[in-house]
């Protein structure tokens, strides 16, 4: 079968979300691209809107808080992680499944909390010491400065969410390292001061799939129920649920579990599981999780862990019942549309045009990978208005084994892939100086997944001088744990016309257009040329969408700047990059 897909014309859906609320029917993912393991929470002291929280593992600003009122139009409302002094160890976490793990939002008695997991490293699953449990408080999730810096708390192992019982007494519940004893643990905890209580106690194992977690506690009809994920974030994903009398179990797990997943079937949207649930103004209920668009081939899906939604059915007493996963989706009767929502950010499906105007920063959208280096990134600089100025680091998009980047950082930003086509494009100002300085469009997973276009300085292989002359190339490379296409190098003074009869490339302003476009579901196309000869734009190379298709995050569509290896510093501070009219057009989704 072939894919369906949701077609844009100017960037605009032709699905209208007016259609979608009067019908009760809907599209997943709710939030397309690297927003994996949701939390969702409807809070009617705040006019009746819903609050999601998602991981961002080693992407600053992290933990992106989306909001709406009507369950379709969903807007990035501000991150909690948005100030490098709130947590400056993401900047030292090793391994490209660290940073911030799945974290829970709650609302209680007028303060939103999120208690979430910072994850050193995957070396040693046996030392505690890889695990900063903590949780960050705000009475205004609308904006990001009102996030408060964490409280941190001990607690051997991840996942962890706040429970409040009727006598005031907060719980944690959080997931046991599974290398050492699977399972989900309790104790009490004080969330203004973080101290856990001492009494630490398995509640519930789970049914035998691997790697229980990211448990969440609900009462209801004088049961707690103990819902929890299980067969590991891949194929064998899926939800399961236990209840019982008292808080402290024993847990009777569900006859009927497990509760959703798409295992073992040929759907397109896979790997279903984590999950939470939680009512709308109706009282009827719903449930989010994370899937991926992959099919059961489970090779190709770029956008990494996706936010998906699904009616629940739960009568007084019994479990809860939850919709099957699909990429279109019928349920509840909706609220009516409603897109009069605060915040800082854009709706999900919105379409960027970036100019940098002076006196503005960067959107709330946009993130690095891991903490950015103070000065890396400058808007509208002297000289230079109307574009973004990038620093270049030391370190190029891949930088150490172990994806480490230490405290040398990556120069490095760019936005969430949330479409399955789109085309992506700068303009890129730059004079390289120097041997190997670069600067660039990327399409990012991790510093071990990543496809690149970038304008390079290197010796000219043709040349009998010795040494060669430097040039500039197009130079077009992919890094991944699968089969990559073989780097391409074009030299820009052969490529067009008007770089031919350049006699000092080092001393020559490049104004370059560089593009990646999606425009099937299997590969990216790239391409450049000069900025006022679009006719001369020339595709460089293609990479699958394969090998950006891997582990906890989605891809991320950026641009960089680097030496290659050189130092930089005060009085070397290396050739910069200025972009402008940064674009990012949606057009399609593939939902089965």
């Amino acid at each position: 079968m072939l894919p369906k897909v949701v077609l844009y014309v100017c960037g605009c859906a032709l699905l209208i979300p007016t259609a979608i609320a009067a019908n009760s029917t809907y599209t997943n993912p709710i939030f397309p691209g690297f927003f994996p393991d949701p939390s969702c929470i409807f809070v009617p002291e705040r006019d009746d809107t819903f609050f999601c929280a998602s991981s961002s593992f080693e992407a600053f600003p992290g933990i992106p808080i989306h909001a709406s009122k009507d369950l379709v139009n969903w807007k990035l409302i501000s991150n909690v992680l948005n100030r490098p002094d709130q947590l400056p160890d993401l900047a030292i976490t090793n391994k490209s499944t660290s940073g911030i793990w799945a974290s829970t939002i709650r609302y209680h008695q007028g303060t939103f909390f999120i208690m979430t997991t910072l994850v050193f490293d995957d070396a040693d699953q046996f030392n505690s010491s890889r695990w900063d449990n903590m949780v960050f408080q705000s009475k205004d999730p609308f904006k990001s400065s009102s996030w408060s810096d964490p409280v941190h708390f001990d607690f051997v192992g991840y996942d962890t969410s706040p429970y409040w019982s009727d006598n005031g007494t907060v719980y944690v519940a959080g997931s046991h390292p599974w290398h050492v004893a699977p399972g989900i643990t309790m104790t009490t905890i004080n969330l203004t001061t973080g101290e856990a209580g001492s009494d630490l106690r398995f509640i519930w194992n789970g049914t035998g799939g691997l790697a229980p977690e990211g448990p969440h506690i609900y009462s209801k009809d004088g049961w707690y129920y103990l819902m929890i994920a299980e067969g590991g974030t891949g194929l064998t994903h899926m939800e399961t649920i236990a209840r019982s009398k008292t808080i402290d179990g024993p847990y009777t797990p569900n006859s009927a579990n497990p509760i959703v997943t798409n295992a073992n079937t040929s759907q397109y949207f896979q790997t279903v599981g984590h999950a939470d649930l939680f009512q709308d103004p109706a009282g009827s209920w719903w449930g989010v999780s994370l899937a991926t668009r992959s099919g059961p081939n489970f090779t190709t899906y770029p956008m990494g862990r996706e936010t998906v939604m699904f009616p629940v059915t739960w009568k007084t007493g019994d479990w809860p019942i939850l919709q099957l996963v699909r990429g279109q989706m019928s349920g509840w009767q909706m609220p009516p549309p409603n897109i009069t929502i605060a915040g800082e950010g854009p709706f999900t499906d919105t379409a960027d045009h970036l100019t940098f105007p002076p006196k503005s920063s960067l959107p709330i959208h946009l993130v690095h990978w891991r903490i950015p280096i103070n000065g890396s990134y400058t808007v509208s600089p002297s000289g230079h208005p109307n574009t973004l100025r990038l620093s270049p680091s030391k370190l190029n998009l891949t930088g150490y084994d172990g994806n480490y980047a230490g405290s040398q950082g990556q120069t490095f930003v760019g936005r969430r892939q949330t479409d399955s086509l789109f085309t992506y494009a700068v303009n890129m100002e730059f004079s390289p100086q120097a041997q190997g300085d670069e600067a660039g469009i990327s399409v990012f997973l991790t510093q071990n997944h990543h496809v690149d276009l970038g304008i390079v300085l290197l010796p000219n292989s043709t040349s009998s001088a010795s040494p060669k002359p430097l040039v500039p190339y197009f130079r077009f490379a992919a890094t991944s744990y699968l089969a990559v296409p073989p780097p391409i190098l074009v030299p820009i003074h052969s490529s067009f016309p008007n770089y031919t009869t350049l006699s000092d490339p080092t001393a020559t302003t490049l104004n370059l257009y560089l593009e990646v476009k999606a425009n099937n579901l299997t590969h990216y196309a790239f391409s450049a040329g000069p900025v006022d000869a679009m006719s001369d734009v020339i595709n460089i190379g293609y990479a699958p969408a394969a090998d950006v298709s891997f582990g906890f995050t989605g891809t991320i569509l950026g641009v960089y700047a680097t030496t290659n290896g050189r130092n930089v510093n005060a009085t070397a501070p290396g050739t910069p990059a200025y972009i402008s009219d940064w674009k990012y057009t949606p057009q399609g989704q593939f939902l089965d």
